[in-house]
């Protein structure tokens, strides 16, 4: 068994950040040619690496995905149909939701039910912004099943319970009981898949300012009572390391070994540093390769963490999930 997703990770960027730099690099305008092999067969790609990201972030759900389905803007069930056509025509394998720093503060009972008794809230994570809760739980599922995509769900680690988390995935999983009923109540009567599950998120940092040990201790505690029906297959996801934090990765893979499937890495290409203030549509030559120069850094870290994990856990039971990585611009 290999640590597959990583590996088709650092091949994907390697490809296209190679080409830019190549372009770069070059002193003067020169004819090239390129020879296509069409009848030679190249690499495979798990699919997986497609994966996106739909976090209460910006217009990313609010006006980006979902308008409502009173909204004079074409949509199915409240979601763009413009929109869910274009992920459609690119495949999209899996969804993450609802975050991201936001599902560390993500109740999931605020966000299920009629949507004129939910909750409104501050999103204090991202601009203070009034958070409405019209996006829960069976809407997201609603958008997947559009798709076609996989759930990956993210739960609340940083100010949520062991408890909740747990009857969360009950809710959305379990066949029979009082939450099956509860969900079947609110109109969705059969249980969802979910593949996966985030057992927290940046728990070095918006998660919780925690320390590797204290987050391995956190994490085997919440993971512990995440419990799939029969038949079910629900991978955990640990919240692993923010780009070089190898110490981090060294920690929770020791700990969880055996205790969950996966831990996470996280990588953004930000170009002229934290917090984002480059444009993602205004930028010279220099500002292009610079970008592409460290992306390709995303190799060497893939590289670097899956020898700490192979060191811990040889028989690779663990896999390293990049589960949030690409460019990040002001706008």
């Amino acid at each position: 068994m290999t640590r597959t997703l990583k590996g088709l990770a650092a091949a994907l960027l390697l490809s296209t950040a190679g080409i830019g730099t190549a372009q770069t690099d070059a002193p003067t305008s020169a004819a090239a040619t390129v020879t296509v092999h069409a009848d030679t067969p190249g690499p495979t790609y798990d699919r997986r690496i497609f994966t996106q990201f739909a976090e209460h972030l910006g217009t990313g759900i609010y006006g980006g995905l979902w308008v409502g389905d009173k909204s004079k803007i074409p949509n199915v069930r409240g979601f763009r149909t413009d929109v869910v056509t274009a992920l459609r025509g690119i495949g999209v394998p899996v969804v993450r939701w609802p975050g991201g720093c936001f599902a560390d503060e993500y109740h999931w009972r605020e966000g299920i039910g009629p949507k004129a008794k939910r909750p409104t809230k501050i999103n204090t994570h991202w601009g203070g912004v009034t958070e409405p809760n019209t996006v829960g739980t069976h809407e997201f599922m609603e958008l997947a099943g559009q798709l076609g995509a996989e759930a990956y769900i993210a739960g609340n680690v940083g100010n949520g319970t062991p408890q909740e988390m747990a009857e969360w995935v009950e809710y959305m999983t379990s066949p029979a009981g009082a939450l099956a009923d509860e969900r079947a109540k609110n109109g969705h009567k059969a249980p969802w898949a979910v593949p996966y599950f985030g057992v927290g998120n940046e728990l070095w940092g918006c998660g919780g300012n925690m320390r590797a040990e204290y987050a391995a201790d956190v994490t085997r505690r919440y993971a512990t009572f995440i419990k799939a029906p029969a038949n079910t297959r629900v991978m955990k996801i640990a919240s692993g390391a923010n780009v070089d934090d190898y110490h981090w990765t060294e920690t929770m893979a020791r700990e969880l070994v055996g205790k969950v499937d996966a831990l996470s890495l996280h990588y953004y290409t930000i170009p002229g540093g934290w917090p984002p203030r480059a444009s993602a549509t205004v930028f010279d030559e220099r500002g292009w390769a610079e970008t592409l120069s460290e992306t390709l850094r995303m190799d060497e870290l893939i590289t670097k963490h899956s020898a700490i994990m192979d060191k811990v856990d040889p028989k690779k039971t663990m896999w390293l999930a990049v589960d949030e990585w690409g460019t990040w611009y002001a706008g």
